[in-house]
């Protein structure tokens, strides 16, 4: 159980609970609850997709012409 991995008992979730309600108040409760919720999901997604490569070059390949450089 994830209480047991954190040393957390039902009395420190309690307590941890009621300071958040005292926090954020009861109506915007919802929504933090739903924003964080959100962002756990959005990071088990990044942690399942693999990176995206960019592949685009930082200089060009080709060496500047010496026509268009000025004396």
């Amino acid at each position: 159980m994830i209480l047991g991995m954190f040393g957390l008992g039902m009395g420190e979730l309690l307590v941890i609970l009621v300071i958040v309600l005292l926090v954020f108040g009861a109506g915007r409760l919802p929504e933090v609850m739903g924003s964080l919720g959100k962002g756990v999901q959005q990071f088990k997604k990044g942690l399942r997709e693999p990176p995206e490569i960019d592949v685009t070059p930082d200089e060009p390949s080709t060496p500047p012409n010496k026509k268009d450089a000025q004396p």
